[in-house]
């Protein structure tokens, strides 16, 4: 990759996608933070002034990616960092679920990533020298969630993706990779009832959540020449939580 690195990071405006856009800005990348929440992708890019730009998109909308990707394009260039970090769940038992809730889950968690890599990978695979590609999934996806179902299909699906990506993008010197969190100290977990988040964090045996930057730094691991030879790989962020083989 080029020393003037671009990076795009969805979900930028909170959480984990927040400080994985921190951590690229620090090492020296030029990055899009790209969130639906506009003023929360503001709020990232005001802490790193001229490197971090602020621009808004639903990953579930075909058109808004690929108005995304114009804005980029106009804005930065093309990026050779795309980190699908957005996403989105509401707990409660499968059988309370309704269509409705369903797709707005498959169409943010799995068809966002879809969208996003569908409409950015094309420009990184023009560009010829090579990329890094980093979804985040779930541990969910890796081992099931009871209370969160469908999210964990989908993110299972993330999985998959990243490593069906993998073997396709190879040719192209572009590596695909997947990072898995567990439970994390982010405005969508705290939203979760009370007694869920206590039970969670108890089962976790370093008995504490993940902070964002623990989750962002196996990301930017994966954005980095450092792991120019690892691609198809998934890599659990949970504290011991699920150590899934």
């Amino acid at each position: 990759m080029s020393d003037n690195t671009i990076a795009v990071v969805t979900g930028a405006g909170s959480g984990i996608g927040k400080a994985i856009a921190l951590g690229l800005a620090d090492r020296g990348d030029t990055v899009v933070a790209a969130d639906l929440d506009l003023d929360g992708a503001k709020r990232t890019a005001e802490t790193r002034p001229g490197r971090i730009h602020a621009m808004r998109v639903d990953v579930a909308d075909r058109a808004q990616v690929e108005s995304l990707r114009d804005e980029v394009q106009a804005t930065v260039g093309t990026p050779s960092i795309l980190v699908n970090a957005a996403g989105w769940d509401r707990t409660d038992q499968f059988l309370n679920a309704t269509a409705e809730f369903a797709e707005k889950v498959v169409a943010i968690n799995y068809l966002g990533p879809v969208h996003m890599c569908s409409v950015f990978l094309p420009g990184m695979v023009g560009s010829g020298t090579g990329g890094r590609l980093v979804n985040l999934a779930s541990d969910a996806g890796r081992v099931g969630s009871a209370g969160e179902t469908i999210y964990a299909g989908a993110k299972g699906g993330v999985i998959a993706l990243t490593k069906s990506l993998a073997r396709e993008m190879a040719r192209y010197a572009i590596t695909a990779n997947c990072v898995c969190p567990g439970p994390t100290d982010t405005p969508l977990f705290q939203a979760q009832p009370d007694k869920l988040k206590e039970a969670l964090t108890r089962a976790i045996p370093f008995r504490r959540l993940a902070r964002p930057e623990e989750v962002a730094a196996p990301v930017l691991f994966f954005a980095s020449d450092a792991a120019s030879f690892i691609t198809g790989q998934v890599l659990s962020v949970s504290g011991g939580l699920t150590m899934a083989g």
